[in-house]
């Protein structure tokens, strides 16, 4: 007998679920629009390594990719910009001092530089910044909090939740949609502008990202939050945007439930023909894309199942609500 395995992909413990959980509000304004997004991280985040001189003179050190370094000689960089002048300033011009985070632990080590094509080099290629596209889920007509994407930011270097300062949601449209494939998954094209930023981010959780929003809200767009008790198996809809930045609605059919799961609570399958043909099914880019049955948000659009992409999971908006209020 053959068993077919599925993966997901990402669209970046145990808790016990309650009957009924608001935000702030038993009511929420839908989400369902593209929006571009800019987190800071907490340090420079080493994302790889490089060869000086055929040397990884990188290695004598001990960092790895996934390091955040938060001190040069004792003193605190929060850019890539602090990190090069630290190394300008350094009287030895050999070894600079590193205090890092590993795993929620400091550490400090002693790194080795070398002089190339003029300038002080390290060995590392290293981020304070990471930038993408996702999909608003929620608004709190209240308190103004936002909810996106459903999952954690990620950095695709390492592969593990980004450790972030701070960040901005900014508006968005959409260029082009690359399909997907059995077992390649598409994406959406998207550009934003830094020009008309929407909200600041606070938090990067496995449950989304989430903060206040600064941007214009209609409080028109009003839907009741359901409980996860209320959700079934049956027809349903996802809001996103596959078109610019406009708004649509998206028939899908809810195949199955997992209430005690923290993120893959909801196994859902396209069955709207034009977003089939539009996008071949779920593509990178539609995570946060509030999901909604009866005329109730019951969660958003988390992952694409690679090797069937016209089927994903969602999160109860329940386990998201529940993230905004800690």
């Amino acid at each position: 007998m053959k068993i077919k395995k599925f993966f997901s992909l990402l669209l970046i413990s145990l808790l016990i679920i309650p009957t009924y959980v608001y935000a702030y509000s038993n009511k929420l304004i839908l989400g369902g629009n593209n929006i571009g997004i800019s987190v800071k991280t907490r340090g420079i985040l080493v994302v790889g390594q490089y060869e000086i001189d055929n040397t990884l003179t990188s290695n004598s050190s001990k960092i790895q990719v996934g390091d955040y370094i938060i001190k040069v000689n004792n003193n605190i960089v929060n850019t890539i910009l602090d990190f090069t002048n630290e190394i300008n300033n350094d009287d030895d011009k050999k070894y600079i001092n590193v205090e890092y985070i590993r795993k929620g632990k400091t550490y400090q080590t002693d790194l080795q530089l070398a002089f190339k094509n003029g300038e002080y080099k390290t060995g590392l290629y290293v981020k304070d910044e990471i930038s993408g596209i996702g999909t608003l889920t929620f608004i709190d007509p209240e308190t103004k909090k936002f909810g996106a994407l459903g999952h954690e930011i990620a950095s695709k270097d390492t592969k593990e939740i980004l450790n972030i300062t701070d960040g901005n949601i900014y508006y968005s449209y959409i260029t082009g949609i690359i399909k997907s494939n059995n077992g390649e998954p598409g994406e959406k094209e998207a550009n934003y502008d830094k020009n008309k930023k929407y909200g600041i981010i606070s938090e990067n959780t496995k449950f989304g990202i989430f903060g206040d929003y600064t941007g214009d809200i209609n409080t028109n767009n009003l839907y009741e939050v359901a409980s996860d008790n209320d959700i079934k198996i049956g027809d349903a809809k996802i809001y996103t945007s596959i078109d610019g930045d406009n708004l649509e609605s998206f028939n899908i059919r809810i195949e199955k439930l997992n209430l005690k799961d923290n993120i893959k609570n909801i196994v859902f399958k396209i069955t709207d023909e034009r977003l089939l043909e539009k996008t071949g099914g779920i593509v990178q880019g539609m995570s946060g894309s509030p999901i909604l049955q009866d005329n109730k948000i019951v969660g958003a659009v988390t992952h694409v199942i690679i090797n069937d992409p016209t089927k994903g999971y969602g999160i109860l908006i329940s386990n998201m609500l529940e993230e905004v209020e800690n």
